[in-house]
């Protein structure tokens, strides 16, 4: 089912310095051996900041790619997908991550309507990948916060998306929070963006998956 058009599905560009990060993954991917790429916003650029120790141990011997940019949401993933961020590559997986900055402005279903654009997307560039949608992660102090319910009922839309096959869900948001589902400033310092501690969590809670579809 085509989603309707909305802003969330609507391709657009973001202006420098986001275009120059852009041409930069480009150039990247056109080097090829790629086998792995993480696809988000600000809090998957963070990979290369407080998760870079994370990274390299992780990720670094398994060819992977950052295509994360900051401030991204769904409609600028779909612009840099249109434009360059996978041609020529084959990569075995793609995890994807995006939605929470639409959160300000698009409801649930149509942060899902976007995920699902980038879904399909990937489909059509390389066929053969593999692509883990991540839940939206937990943001805001506690399950009060309006983003946040935003996000988790998005949740519920994205994981219709997969299809066991092809396309795989997997919500790792639990393991960010504390039991009363309160989230800790050692865990995402400003209540979004991860601290070292948090990308260590990310890796550890998807690293059996990653070996499941990579092949490890």
């Amino acid at each position: 089912m085509q989603p309707t058009v909305h802003d969330a599905v609507r391709p657009a560009p973001q202006p420098d310095p986001w275009m120059a990060r852009h041409e930069l993954l480009n150039q990247r991917v056109l080097e090829g051996n790629v086998d792995l790429v993480f696809i988000g916003d600000s809090i998957t650029q963070g990979w290369e900041g407080a998760g870079k120790q994370v990274w390299d141990k992780y990720y670094e011997k398994r060819n992977a790619v950052n295509l994360g940019i900051n401030g991204d949401r769904t409609q600028h993933v779909i612009w840099r997908l249109d434009h360059g961020n996978l041609s020529g590559i084959r990569p075995k997986l793609a995890v994807v991550m995006i939605g929470t900055n639409n959160s300000i402005c698009d409801s649930s279903t149509q942060i899902a309507d976007g995920v699902r654009t980038i879904v399909n997307r990937i489909k059509t560039a390389t066929p053969q990948t593999t692509t883990l949608i991540l839940a939206i992660f937990p943001r805001g102090r506690d399950a009060s916060d309006d983003r946040r319910q935003i996000n988790e009922e998005a949740n519920r839309k994205i994981a219709e998306l997969a299809d066991e096959k092809q396309v795989h869900y997997l919500d790792i948001g639990d393991e960010f929070l504390a039991e009363d589902k309160t989230l800790s400033p050692e865990i995402m310092p400003d209540l979004l963006h991860l601290s070292a501690e948090g990308y260590r969590i990310w890796a550890l809670s998807i690293e059996s998956s990653l070996k499941r579809f990579m092949g490890d």
